[in-house]
């Protein structure tokens, strides 16, 4: 089976990241994948880029036969503004289609995992969309289509010399003290345990928990939050049987020295996560939800309306994120 792969926002870099992913297959032996898009967008885009890419519009089952002589679209019903850049119309029922149907096909065993291209939250929250960002819809359609499996999406940031996952996501800054509990650090530690051993192949995990506080609270003196809760939730993951250490200090768990200690860093909020692993590795950087039934994999990097349509936009992150949701649907890393 081919992957699913998303346009995301349509006047963002998406549509033209797919035509240079396709274009580079061949030299980065990527997998089969076909896109979900209004076939009229992706060749009006093509056509403004000057790029010969040819557009073959198919079923899922019919991806793989295609992709060597043509990148294979599945036809949105709804079709795509043409616009390019942070003015241009929106085109929020075509995006949340796309993701939607991509979920479906997967449950319908016509594709092996999804890969998403950016989105801009604004526009859909203005159409009505009620979640804070892909993440959380993507555990909304597992419940839907996989009722009584268990999904509790967990974001990772995996490069190719650390991964990050940020116990709270999509929250502002003041708003995270109250949801840094116990029962959520041992959700998120258990999830990634767990899809360390069953996806990546890493037969122990090695976890690393920052701490919430300047010098993990230096033991209390700069608040009591890693005493009260951090220590406790460690204790109860290295109960359990979960090779945890933690709280570290956030300032000094990412430099080359620390990262040799664990496979991947829990973090207390989301720029304590993502501001390393984009640093070390901007690029290659994927993001992965891991909690959910079925693999999902996204660059590191938002639509960039600034470069839309400039042909300038790098697919590097969006190759990485192929390539790994095909290794994930397929079985472990190693």
């Amino acid at each position: 089976m081919a992957l699913a792969v998303t346009m995301g926002d349509p006047a963002g870099i998406g549509p033209e990241l797919l035509l240079a992913a396709w274009s580079a297959r061949k030299q980065h032996h990527l997998p089969a994948f076909y896109v979900l898009a209004d076939p009229a967008m992706m060749r009006a885009r093509a056509r403004l880029l000057g790029v010969n890419v040819p557009i073959v519009e198919c079923a899922p089952e019919a991806a793989s036969d295609s992709f060597d002589t043509a990148l294979p679209v599945f036809a949105l019903e709804n079709t795509a503004a043409h616009g390019i850049g942070a003015q241009a119309p929106a085109s929020p029922a075509a995006v949340v289609e796309a993701i939607e149907t991509a979920v479906t096909h997967i449950r319908d065993r016509r594709a092996s995992g999804v890969v998403t291209a950016p989105i801009t939250k604004k526009s859909l929250y203005e159409a009505g969309f009620a979640f804070p960002g892909h993440t959380e819809f993507l555990g909304a359609l597992s419940e839907r289509f996989w009722p009584g499996a268990p999904a509790d999406p967990v974001m990772m940031l995996s490069g190719p010399d650390l991964r990050t996952v940020p116990v709270t996501v999509h929250i502002p800054i003041a708003d995270i003290p109250a949801a840094w509990t116990v029962e959520r650090i041992c959700t998120v530690a258990r999830i990634t345990a767990r899809d360390l051993k069953e996806r990546f192949g890493i037969s122990s995990p090695r976890l690393a928990l920052a701490g919430l506080n300047p010098h993990a609270g230096e033991g209390g003196t700069i608040g009591m939050e890693d005493e009260t809760v951090s220590r406790k939730a460690v204790a109860i993951l290295r109960a359990e049987g979960i090779d945890i250490t933690g709280p570290h200090p956030g300032d000094t768990l990412f430099h080359a020295r620390a990262r040799k200690q664990y496979d991947t860093a829990l973090c207390a909020y989301h720029d304590q996560a993502l501001i390393p692993v984009k640093t070390i590795a901007f690029d290659e950087t994927v993001n992965v939800t891991l909690g959910l039934p079925f693999v999902r994999t996204s660059p590191d990097h938002g639509t960039a309306f600034d470069i839309a349509g400039k042909g300038i936009a790098r697919p590097d992150s969006l190759i990485a994120a192929i390539r790994l949701a095909d290794t994930l649907a397929k079985g472990a890393t190693g």
